[in-house]
C-alpha cells in the first residue's frame, strides 16, 4: 500500500458519528467488557460521538476497540450515504444507518486491497481489471441508503478476491519455496513456533495464527490476506513488504519498535 493511501480510506473519527460506537453488536469476553446489542449506543460513547474512554480502553476492559478499523466507511456513510445527519435525527434514520454501516464497510475493505494491488508493480498485467473492480466498488459505496439492502456483497467479493488471488501469485512468483508444509492458505498455526523463519512470498491467506512466535521472523512479499494474528508476536519482525496486511491485522497483534511493515499503517499506540 503506497504512503498516499487516499484519505477517505482511513477512520476519520471527526467525521463520523461513533457507528462502530452504536451500530456494531458485541459480547463480553476478553475484548470487551460487557454485552452491547446492535443499536444500542456504548455506555463509553460522549454526546459529541467521541469515546469517553479513549485513552483508557484497554485498561477498562475494551481492547477490541483498539483492534478495529472501519477503513473509512464511518465517515463516507455518515457524510455522503446520509449527508451529515445523524442516526440520533430520527429512529427511521437509525436503523437505515445501521443497516448501511456493516456493508460500507465491508466494501472499504475492499477498495483498500484494490487500491494496495494496484500499486504494486508485479501486477501490472491485471492493473486494468483492478482499476474496473475498483471503480465499480465505489459505485457500489454511493448506492442510496434504502437501496443497500440489495447489494450482493459477497457476489461482488468474489469477483474481487478472483483478481487479489492473481495479484498475489504475481507477487510472490520467483520467491523462495517454503519447504515447512504446515506453512499454507488458511494453516492452522496457532501458537506456533516460527521465530526468525523465513516466509518471503508465504501464501497465509486466512492462515490462524493466533499466540504465533514470529519474532525476527521475514514476511516481505507474504500474502497475509485474512491472516488471524490476535496476540502474535511479531516483534522485530519484517513486513515492510507483506501483501495485503491490514491495520486491524497490525492493532491484534504484539509489536515493537523494531516490526517494520508497510507505509500506510500506523505502529500501535499499545506496542
Amino acid at each position: 500500500m503506497p504512503e498516499n493511501t487516499p484519505s477517505d480510506l482511513r477512520a476519520d473519527c471527526s467525521n463520523c458519528f461513533g457507528l462502530c460506537c452504536v451500530a456494531l453488536a458485541f459480547s463480553a469476553s476478553a475484548d470487551f467488557a460487557v454485552d452491547k446489542d446492535i443499536g444500542t449506543p456504548c455506555r463509553n460513547l460522549l454526546a459529541d460521538y467521541r469515546c469517553g474512554i479513549h485513552t483508557e480502553l484497554r485498561p477498562a476492559g475494551f481492547s477490541g476497540c483498539t483492534v478495529y478499523d472501519c477503513f473509512g466507511a464511518g465517515q463516507k456513510t455518515s457524510q455522503v450515504t446520509f449527508g451529515g445527519e445523524s442516526w440520533r435525527a430520527s429512529a427511521d434514520t437509525a436503523k437505515s444507518m445501521f443497516a448501511v454501516f456493516p456493508v460500507m464497510r465491508q466494501l472499504h475493505e475492499l477498495l483498500w486491497y484494490l487500491t494496495e494491488a494496484l500499486a504494486l508493480p508485479a501486477a501490472r498485467s491485471v492493473h486494468a481489471d483492478l482499476r474496473a473492480a475498483l471503480e465499480e466498488t465505489e459505485r457500489l459505496t454511493r448506492t442510496a441508503p434504502e437501496a443497500f439492502g440489495a447489494v450482493d456483497v459477497a457476489g461482488h467479493r468474489e469477483s474481487v478476491n478472483v483478481l487479489l488471488l492473481r495479484t498475489s501469485e504475481l507477487v510472490r512468483a520467483g520467491t523462495p519455496k517454503i519447504r515447512n508444509k504446515r506453512i499454507r492458505r488458511g494453516a492452522d498455526l496457532i501458537g506456533a513456533k516460527l521465530q526468525g523463519a523465513d516466509l518471503r512470498g508465504a501464501n497465509l491467506r486466512g492462515a490462524y495464527l493466533i499466540g504465533a512466535d514470529l519474532r525476527g521472523a521475514d514476511l516481505r512479499l507474504a500474502d497475509l490476506i485474512g491472516a488471524d494474528l490476535r496476540d502474535a508476536d511479531v516483534r522485530g519482525a519484517n513486513l515492510a513488504e507483506s501483501v495485503f496486511l491490514t491495520q486491524v491485522q497490525l492493532n491484534a497483534a504484539r509489536g515493537d519498535a523494531r516490526t517494520t511493515f508497510p507505509a500506510a499503517l500506523t505502529r500501535p499506540s499499545h506496542w
